[in-house]
């Protein structure tokens, strides 16, 4: 069997960010998410990780903006009402801690939790700004009760 016809397995994915002020934005992370935060600009908490790079310029870092509503998913839903950077799903139980550890921490509040629907599934969602408005997801599902 020649190797190069088989699939090679991937890695985690790690997402990397343009950041106007890496000190800054490093602080943040470490002191508002409780992560990990080294000198190269790895930002680790869980299996949540980032890597922060200084930008050359503010004009350069640019966050998601909405996407484009479609009526083509399983479900009923339509897609997020706001644009979306990083989803962290997390589990059901642990939503409200992290929501309360978040904001007893100072986290920038884009949007408060709320709940809503996919079919024959219920969610959690809450979205936290960084400091350069990079929106941050948690969000928690499970089979409706």
């Amino acid at each position: 069997m020649n190797s190069l016809t088989g699939k090679g397995k991937l890695g985690k994915t790690i997402q990397v960010r343009l950041v106007s002020d890496f000190q800054a934005a490093k602080r943040y992370y470490q002191e508002v998410f409780g992560c990990q935060v080294d000198g190269w600009g790895h930002v680790e908490r869980d299996e949540m990780i980032f890597i922060l790079q200084q930008a050359n310029s503010p004009a350069d870092v640019q966050p998601n903006t909405r996407s484009k509503k479609r009526n083509d998913y399983p479900t009923e839903w339509e897609g997020p009402d706001f644009g979306w950077d990083s989803f962290i799903h997390v589990e059901w139980t642990d939503f409200d801690l992290l929501v309360n550890e978040f904001q007893n921490n100072g986290a920038i509040v884009a949007v408060e939790p709320f709940t809503g629907s996919h079919g024959e599934y219920e969610f959690k969602n809450v979205i936290f700004h960084d400091l350069d408005k990079y929106s941050i997801v948690l969000g928690a599902m499970r089979k409706s009760i």
